[in-house]
């Protein structure tokens, strides 16, 4: 039967085997396979564990100590390269100082008995090394090392960003724990029986570094909890495997239900895996649209801006000496510029709403007023079209509602703007009124009206009336967006219709401010 010892050895192999597997199998980052060799170190040390374990004679102990501390040699000297690599420390001359103070212990462990030259039975089944002078000066830097590399984790980790931070915590958590498991190694060397526990903690710390190696996001909750429950699956499955004295069905079922655990294990981590992949490109996307909105809002929005002033001064009659037919069309390019931009108020306030950016700022304000001063601006385009756009807002009168009034002046507008755009001839009115309690506001138009079986799908994104009797420049969305901003702000808002080419209204009721 195995050893507890030779039992958790193998487990190290195949755990660092595969995180070893992980980290080539990815980017190839310099992190990263820095990482990777330091797993397979420690999966070498795993094997010679295994090993030791398993020797019969004091000969074939030694033969395995030596093997396993190929591994073991360099991993201080390897893990502090990857500090200085993760942290972005060039210190050249002393990481090749390290290295080179390693590759002098392996050749004097692999060549001569100067390191390693013989092993006593301790506990009884394990044949422990019994330490050299030589072997004391690399237990010795050992520590110093580790202590090293945590005080610079630590130093690093009061001075960083919150992101930063993060990475830098699990790394430390991770490798504190790992090289907690490998200093306690040792000491069985020294007469103190602790194994087989410090193998689990190598393990387990290393696992820990690389998963924070591998996601932005470091040890998200659901792939190390998926990872962790299989991981304790697979091990508890083999270890029971391991430890039946003799063949047995018991050990047979358990090597099924261990195959088994291990190809659903893979296909629902892989699946963890594409999840998060497919989490961090949508919020790739998301980043990549705020940029673009962003530029939508001041480098397109800036020089329409500009292009409709100077069309403005064309047509008002402040530039001298334009004729008729120049302001018509200075009036055309003054429209078709403030229809562009109500296309990229609608695109901006749909991205913003998608994204969760929304803010609503709600004051009194007076309704009619407000009404008014956007239907005044809307005249130059009905008589463009040869429509009319008449005011029914009584001026002595104040219709307080609160809400944010920026939200109603742009839902006011795109309705005016699609009454307009709806309609061939006749025109448009706007109408603000008490009704009840309630304050109401009413754009009416002689258009083409709207079918019935079209009004409960109105106010859905993309959907639009009638839209084959008229050109139409839009998004699809003005209406939706209007629903959306008016219910946030506790009004309400509906459209009416005798039907096809019997023109449309579209109604906003808000409460009274109080």
């Amino acid at each position: 039967m195995l050893s507890a010892f030779s039992i958790s050895g193998i487990v190290t192999l195949l755990t660092m085997a595969t995180m070893a597997l992980v980290m080539f199998s990815r980017d190839r980052l310099r992190i990263q396979v820095i990482w990777g060799i330091f797993c397979v170190l420690v999966a070498a040390w795993g094997l010679g564990a295994f090993q030791i374990g398993s020797s019969s004679s004091a000969d074939q102990a030694v033969l395995w100590w030596k093997i396993a501390y190929v591994g073991v040699i360099f991993i201080p000297t390897l893990f502090t390269h990857f500090v200085h690599e993760f942290l972005g420390r060039k210190n050249f001359l002393f990481i090749a100082s390290l290295y080179a103070i390693s590759v002098v212990y392996l050749v004097c462990n692999l060549f001569t008995d100067l390191f390693i030259n013989d092993v006593q039975l301790v506990f009884g089944s394990i044949y422990y090394l019994v330490p050299t002078p030589l072997y004391n000066s690399f237990m010795a830097l050992w520590p110093i090392l580790v202590i090293y590399t945590q005080v610079i984790l630590f130093w690093e980790y009061g001075h960083a960003s919150t992101t930063r931070r993060i990475q830098i915590g699990y790394l430390f958590f991770g490798t504190f724990i790992g090289f907690l498991g490998g200093s306690f190694s040792f000491l069985p060397v020294y007469g103190f029986d602790i194994y087989p526990y410090e193998n689990a903690a190598i393990a387990l710390g290393t696992i820990i570094v690389g998963y924070a190696i591998l996601r932005f996001q470091l040890l998200s909750l659901k792939v190390v909890g998926t990872q962790a429950f299989f991981a304790a699956l697979w091990t508890f499955l083999l270890v029971r495997m391991l430890l039946e004295p003799t063949f047995s069905v018991s050990q047979v079922i358990d090597a099924i239900l261990l195959a088994v655990t291990i190809i659903i294990g893979l296909f629902l981590i892989r699946s963890v895996y594409r999840e998060i992949e497919q989490r961090e490109r949508i919020q790739q996307l998301s980043d990549e649209k705020s940029e673009f909105m962003t530029f939508a809002s001041h480098e397109i929005r800036n020089p329409i801006t500009a292009m409709r002033g100077y069309a403005s001064l064309i047509a008002d009659g402040t530039v001298d000496h334009a004729s008729p037919e120049v302001k018509a069309v200075a009036q055309k390019i003054l429209i078709g510029g403030n229809d562009v931009l109500n296309l990229i108020a609608q695109f901006l306030s749909k991205s913003k709403m998608e994204l969760g950016q929304i803010s609503y700022n709600s004051a009194p304000f007076d309704l009619g007023a407000a009404a008014s001063s956007i239907a005044d601006g809307y005249v130059p385009h009905a008589e463009l079209r040869g429509l009319t756009l008449e005011k029914k807002i009584d001026a002595s009168h104040q219709f307080i509602i609160k809400a944010d009034e920026g939200k109603v002046k742009e839902v006011i507008g795109n309705l005016i703007d699609n009454s307009l755009k709806y309609t061939v001839h006749g025109g448009v009115t706007v109408a603000v009124e008490r009704h009840g309690v309630a304050v109401r506001l009413t754009i009416s138009d002689t258009g083409v009206g709207i079918a019935s079986e079209t009004l409960p799908h109105l106010f859905k994104k993309f959907s639009r009336a009638d839209a084959q009797k008229v050109n139409l420049l839009g998004t699809g969305v003005g209406l939706y967006l209007a629903k959306t901003f008016i219910e946030a702000m506790g009004g309400r808002i509906w459209a009416e219709s005798e039907g096809k080419d019997k023109g449309s209204r579209f109604i906003l009721e808000f409460p009274p401010a109080v």
